[in-house]
């Protein structure tokens, strides 16, 4: 690894912290004594079944979109999302498992969405639960508000 200000690779690392899941070091050059920040990501393969049998390697750009597209034109900063991923994330590797079911996927996401925004909650439901209709929508915002009317 070179130092990004004077291309050496005589270094040590300051600091060292958790970050999502990954690890972030902070390291000094010894060579010019600028300071850079490096991130590791854990580099473990886990593969999606899909609904119909089908296995494909897990891709978190893809699981993002969909949470954007839930989240579109709704006042959720992009960080919140990245969050939202980082613990789907976290909890799909605390599985301990190579392999997880996309509806295990779905169905975390759904809960971190609920509590983040009830429409990006909707949105994202719509798809992922398949509602045919406005009945079947009504419904689901039904389990959504108490008996007063008001969301919780």
């Amino acid at each position: 690894m070179f130092c990004p200000h004077c291309k050496s690779t005589d270094h040590r690392v300051v600091d060292t912290r958790g970050a999502g899941d990954g690890i972030r070091r902070r390291r000094e050059c010894h060579q010019c004594g600028g300071r850079f920040t490096t991130y590791e990501q854990v580099a473990a393969s886990l593969m999606v079944v899909k609904s119909d049998g089908r296995r494909e390697p897990y891709d978190r750009q893809k699981l993002l979109s969909g949470i954007r597209i839930a989240c579109a034109k709704r006042p959720i900063a992009m960080a919140d999302m990245e969050r939202l991923v980082e613990r789907v994330e976290e909890q799909l590797y605390n599985l301990g498992r190579t392999e997880v079911l996309s509806d295990a996927i779905g169905e975390v996401v759904l809960k971190e969405l609920k509590e983040l925004d009830l429409v990006a909650y909707i949105r994202f439901a719509t798809v992922y639960l398949q509602l045919q209709d406005l009945y079947a929508v009504r419904n689901e915002i039904d389990k959504l508000l108490p008996s007063g009317g008001q969301p919780r």
